[in-house]
């Protein structure tokens, strides 16, 4: 079933607050802790202030990276991108791909998208030895559906077992996508509010 269906399809529930198990009453715009990863990640990453562009295939992938060039007029400009498949992947757009942090955005991967809290974990291999503040103000993620976990500690434990012998340091997650001081925790230490745009690639 498509994730969109899934996230809008069924209108009809309670708009009473939920409670959690530890008996925290819940938002009623938040997404219930019960449903599916996918609806949970969606549902939270948008009220995080995270701009969602979904996809079933690598076209459609191409179609959304090419509005958010236009929108923002970022054609044949420097992007700061470290990762060389998606150099390759995007080429086709006359950008100039280095490590110019005055770069107008930054075009990355993640390590795991969060469903608890709609964050993005991300480690050296995309930060290199960077904090989020010295990254450009404007960041594009290339994700996939089979990328979303639950929990943070889930996402963690995804990484040293992909990386068993060498894990990568500088570990963190992208979380401020609007100035929210009271919502800051040690995973989010010393970042700084991005416009983030999501390009997620349906791969189940």
């Amino acid at each position: 079933m498509s994730l969109f269906r899934k996230i809008f399809g069924n209108t009809s529930k309670s708009d009473s607050p939920h409670s959690d198990k530890e008996g925290e009453v819940r938002s009623k715009y938040m997404p219930d802790i019960n449903t599916p990863a996918d609806e949970r990640f969606t549902k939270n990453f948008i009220i995080n202030g995270g701009r969602f562009l979904y996809a079933l295939n690598q076209d459609e992938i191409n179609e959304n990276f090419d509005n958010i060039l236009l929108e923002n007029d970022w054609y044949e400009e420097n992007v700061f991108c470290t990762d060389d498949n998606l150099k390759d992947l995007f080429k086709g757009y006359n950008l100039t791909f280095g490590t110019n942090k005055e770069a107008p955005f930054f075009l990355t991967t993640c390590e795991s998208l969060v469903a608890n809290d709609g964050s993005l974990l991300v480690c050296s291999k995309q930060l290199k030895e960077l904090k989020l503040n010295d990254l450009p103000e404007n960041i594009i993620v290339f994700g996939t559906t089979s990328q979303i976990v639950n929990t943070i500690g889930e996402g963690l434990r995804l990484i040293k077992n992909r990386n068993s012998g060498s894990i990568p340091t500088n570990i963190t997650t992208i979380k401020n996508f609007e100035s929210k001081e009271d919502d800051k925790d040690f995973m989010t230490y010393g970042s700084s509010t991005k416009n983030l745009y999501l390009l997620l690639l349906e791969d189940l």
